[in-house]
């Protein structure tokens, strides 16, 4: 075993010293040791219940017979880091994490791991450390929150990012806005709908590197535990079998988990973690390939923010197995892609049942016959731009507005309160990007005023940042290259005319070519800010958003 580096033999006198200064015995000493990566805190609703959801991973890992040794992973809350500066450091936050596992999984060499995250950064971060360290490794998060009630209306956090708009403009009073600050978070958990932790812990069971049922069961349920103790067992029996993290994310798993990001309309930060988890592994995601996709998969699932149903809805229709048995009848699923149960994909959808047709489509009543997401090109993003658009009206599918340009999220936030924004807009927000933030910062807090205002409807927003699964509407980021890095984004004026055209994947900035050039010989780009710290280390080294933001370390 991994383990016997640091248990046996000798020379390895001082290291079971120290362990059994941890209470250890020889006997547990030779055992399998799993560490139990826990990204438990205090100020993360989805995280403040992990060391629960721990305990109950170590009581599992015990009854087969192994030993459980718990380290932390630290966590960004994007909820509450939005729309000020501690947005810069959300994004750069999953490098770290995925360097912090490597550094404690490598100086104590554990024979597998199990990972529990449950929102933002911390589940991709998580997923591309397994890919580096290709350990035998298990993944369970700490499952969704529960929608809450207002008014006898479920309501989420897209609800309490809304209301700050819709109070300015008066189509919210205070009254109502307070009950939702109350009532639209009732506990801990992931946030409620398809915002990215919960489409991310999602992804790890569609990758087949968690258990069924880790993308949906609450949080509160009893479910969770008894998942939890299943997982730390089989943590166990996946180190005797020698089954590895990149044994089970493999191409083919990664097509499944594509395929269904595409019938669920997750979070468009899955197109920035997908490649860079694939990255991890030696593999590469070809934008390109997600529209070819989104050609052939229905938009069967719609969960909040674009529709009404909740991740409690999606659990009690079935779960995402229930959403993998659906593809498989259209004959899109990989079906002997092997998971971390022993099982492949066809043999746990077998005992896959529906219940709610309504909640999971079929093909002939799915949203629309496209996926939820797509990848838009035109000379404002030639490497490509994401939008989320199944969360998108059907009247700003295709747009063509005058342009609105900020060069922060700050100064985007106070033209809104403002005023400066009208009816058919197109707000453009630069210098956001992985370099140019740096870190990219989530757009929530201008779509969701966009949105609280009634402009979603007329108005579309484009940015080189990104947005939170939080956001709906003609919401499109990742643009690249980035304004930052001489992106055409750079050179907008006001009043330019952007044409959007969702479903030809089209974004284009509608100026003749030979002012483009005379712009880019005139204008001279923003200066970036001045960072310091973690951050300058991360501009140094980021790439691309079309690249999944990862680090170029080819030069070190």
């Amino acid at each position: 075993m991994r383990s016997d580096l640091m248990t046996k033999g000798v020379q390895r006198i001082p290291h079971r010293a120290l362990f059994k200064a941890l209470g250890l015995t020889d006997e547990e000493l030779s055992r399998p040791i799993i560490g139990v990566v826990n990204a438990h805190n205090e100020i993360i609703p989805g995280h403040v219940h992990l060391d629960t959801v721990a305990q109950a991973v170590k009581d599992g890992i015990r009854m087969a017979g192994g030993t459980p040794v718990e380290f932390p992973a630290i966590g960004v809350c994007d909820g509450i880091a939005m729309n000020h500066a501690g947005m810069f450091y959300s994004l750069p936050s999953r490098e770290h994490i995925a360097d912090s596992v490597e550094i404690m999984a490598t100086a104590h060499p554990f024979d597998g791991l199990v990972f529990i995250p449950n929102c933002d950064k911390i589940v991709p971060g998580m997923l591309m450390a397994a890919m580096r360290l290709n350990l035998p490794t298990i993944f369970v998060s700490g499952g969704p929150m529960l929608p809450g009630r207002v008014y006898g209306k479920n309501v989420a956090l897209t609800d309490a990012f809304e209301a700050p708009g819709a109070v300015e403009t008066n189509r919210m009073d205070q009254e109502t806005a307070h009950e939702i600050e109350e009532h639209s978070c009732p506990g801990c958990g992931s946030c409620a709908g398809m915002f990215t932790a919960n489409s991310m812990n999602c992804m790890c069971e569609l990758l087949g590197i968690a258990l069924p049922g880790n993308g949906t069961i609450p949080a509160v349920y009893a479910e969770r535990i008894r998942l939890a103790k299943h997982t730390g067992m089989r943590a166990v029996e996946l180190v005797k079998e020698n089954i590895r993290a990149r044994d089970i994310i493999t191409e083919k798993a990664l097509e499944n988990g594509l395929t269904a990001d595409m019938a669920l309309g997750c979070s468009t930060n899955t197109l920035l973690h997908l490649p860079a988890i694939a990255h991890e592994g030696g593999m590469r995601i070809d934008l390109r390939h997600v529209n070819e996709l989104s050609e052939r998969v229905p938009h069967i699932v719609k969960m909040n923010p674009a529709g009404s149903h909740f991740l409690v809805d999606l659990n009690e229709a079935g779960g995402l197995q229930a959403v993998l048995k659906r593809l498989d009848e259209m004959g899109l699923i990989q079906g002997d892609a092997r998971t971390v149960n022993g099982r492949t994909v066809a043999e746990n959808i077998a005992q896959a049942v529906i219940r709610d047709s309504e909640v999971i489509r079929t093909k002939e009543t799915a949203y629309s016959q496209t996926g939820g997401l797509a990848v838009l090109w035109g000379n404002l993003c030639p490497d490509g731009a994401v939008v989320k658009k199944g969360a998108v009206l059907p009247e700003m599918m295709t747009h063509t507005g005058p342009a609105k340009c900020f060069d922060s999220e700050e100064a985007c936030i106070l033209g809104l309160s403002a005023g400066k924004v009208v009816d058919g807009d197109v707000v453009v927000i630069r210098y956001e990007g992985p370099k140019g933030g740096p870190g990219m910062r989530e757009m929530l807090s201008p779509t969701a005023t966009l949105a609280g205002r009634g402009l979603d409807r007329t108005c579309a927003l484009i940015t080189d940042g990104r947005f939170s699964g939080v956001s709906k509407g003609a919401s499109i980021g990742h643009i690249s290259p980035e304004a930052a890095s001489g992106g055409l984004l750079a050179y907008v004026m006001d009043g330019d005319l952007i044409k959007i055209d969702i479903d030809k994947h089209c974004l284009e900035l509608l100026v003749p070519e030979e002012e483009i050039e005379r712009r880019r010989k005139e204008m001279t780009p923003k200066a970036l800010k001045e960072v310091t710290g973690y951050l300058k280390r991360y501009r140094s080294l980021v790439t691309s958003a079309s690249q999944g933001a990862v680090l170029d370390d080819s030069g070190c």
